[in-house]
């Protein structure tokens, strides 16, 4: 890969949202939620373009305003059930590039340095053709059925013992066309799990999700004001 910032952010954002309306433009902590994750990217040291693909004209002005590219997304690519694979695919169409780093604008407390450190790790990897980041979980789960899944409840382990079960966080992907084009996948065959924190995992899908963003980035802001006083 040539020079440092050589990654290509792709960000999806449609207009509307079913389980938190107009999440994407609704204010959070003072700005439109999709304004935090542009700022994010773009103060990375390793993103070279924000592209944003939407259907939305007031998120396209606001993208355009802070620097970012706009993609308009094709009416077919417009409904509710379509998933990131065809999205992915049409931008891979329209924009350069041999690497790709996807977010979303509903992960506003991801930081630039946790940006840099995942591209970072993806560029070091040996074995991994991509990267996908996850939050660790060290607690007694069960399945829909009652099963345990990673503890027996025989043994009482302590938590802090049990062996951790990651989830993918949807915060960060880091991938490149050549495994994109293979796989029909932003995950390849054998993926790096980056771990981040909980606390800037965050991810809006429901609107007591969005009030915990709202509270953590006011937190955030108030020790940045102090930190600068």
């Amino acid at each position: 890969m040539s020079g440092a910032r050589s990654v290509t952010a792709l960000v999806p954002m449609r207009a509307k949202s079913e389980r938190v309306p107009n999440k994407n433009i609704r204010p959070l902590a003072g700005r439109p939620l999709f304004e935090w994750i542009i700022e994010t990217l773009l103060a990375s040291s390793c993103v070279e373009s924000v592209v944003v693909n939407t259907d939305s004209e007031v998120i396209a002005r606001g993208v355009e305003r802070l620097g970012g590219r706009v993609l308009w997304r094709p009416p077919e690519l417009r409904g509710a059930s379509i998933d990131m694979r065809p999205l992915i695919a049409y931008d891979l169409t329209q924009v350069e590039g041999d690497v790709f780093l996807q977010t979303h604008g509903t992960n506003p407390l991801l930081r630039p340095a946790t940006v840099d450190l995942a591209v970072t790790a993806y560029r070091s990897a040996v074995a991994e053709d991509c990267l996908m980041s996850v939050t660790r979980h060290q607690s007694r789960f069960y399945s829909a059925q009652g099963r345990p899944i990673n503890h027996d409840p025989m043994q009482l382990e302590r938590t802090q013992d049990l062996e951790p079960v990651l989830e993918e966080n949807s915060c960060l992907y880091v991938f490149s066309r050549d495994v994109f084009e293979r796989h029909g996948h932003r995950v390849g065959a054998h993926p790096l799990l980056f771990e981040i924190d909980p606390l800037e995992a965050v991810d809006i899908d429901e609107e007591h999700d969005f009030q915990l963003a709202e509270a953590l980035m006011r937190r955030r802001l108030n020790e940045t004001r102090s930190d600068d006083e």
